[in-house]
């Protein structure tokens, strides 16, 4: 069991978008897994096996407490049964409070169709009369309390933005996990939207226009499916 589940459609999805937060939540002392729906393999740099290597070694930047692969197909993901049902089974398995996943839209389409899965999924999750093959007295219907959306490569509106400022420097080294990804000076591939220093450079640019709209260094933003509710108005910084 987790407090916090975060899906990405490609490794470093997650990173990109909500490393800074993860790191903090876990510095705080909550649970924290990884889903991974695809192994990146369609990616123009890289491959399969060497996005796996790089997944791995980001999860311990971050702290996780596993990060698992549901080997979806990368470039084909659609919002099916049978690719629902794989992401209900590891909701009903970790059963996390909160659940992270990708941009509702995005330059990628895959980040749009993902976010729209695994909301599907944490809903189905909870409705006790679907069952399948998998299901045994572990795997009770369960529903997270919400889903969280994380902001991309688009800019999108936030509903609330998270501090990073104490943890900035490891979500960036967390993401630089991905060697094969993100700039290299030595590299000799392809160059791509995101392997310039300039797109480095635009995820602190990007950072620090999300912690300045809410008075911090840097910030982390997120949409919601529902409105949120508190109970204490200087909770709000």
């Amino acid at each position: 069991m987790v407090d916090i589940l975060a899906f990405g459609v490609h490794p470093d999805d997650i990173e990109l978008g909500a490393g800074g937060t993860l790191i903090k939540h876990i510095k705080m002392g909550s649970k924290v897994g990884l889903v991974d729906l695809t192994k990146g393999e369609m990616g123009t740099r890289g491959d399969a096996k060497t996005r796996e290597i790089e997944a791995k070694n980001a999860c311990s930047i971050i702290g996780a407490e596993f990060r698992i692969n549901l080997n979806m197909e990368d470039g084909f993901v659609s919002v099916n049964k049978k690719n629902i049902m794989e992401v209900v089974k590891v909701i009903r398995a970790y059963r996390p409070k909160l659940v992270l996943c990708n941009a509702i839209k995005d330059r990628h389409p895959d980040h749009a169709i993902a976010s729209e899965l695994v909301s599907k999924a944490c809903f189905n999750s909870g409705l006790s009369k679907i069952s399948s093959s998998f299901e045994n007295e572990n795997q009770v219907h369960h529903r997270p309390l919400a889903v969280y959306h994380y902001i991309q490569d688009r800019w999108i509106d936030p509903d609330f933005v998270v501090d990073i400022s104490d943890v900035f420097v490891d979500k960036i080294k967390a993401v630089k996990a991905y060697k094969s990804q993100f700039y290299n000076p030595d590299s000799k591939e392809p160059v791509t939207p995101i392997s310039s220093k300039d797109f480095l450079n635009s995820l602190e640019a990007k950072a620090q226009l999300l912690g300045r709209s809410v008075k911090v260094k840097y910030g982390e933003g997120f949409t919601t499916e529902s409105t949120l509710g508190i109970n204490n108005l200087f909770n709000i910084i």
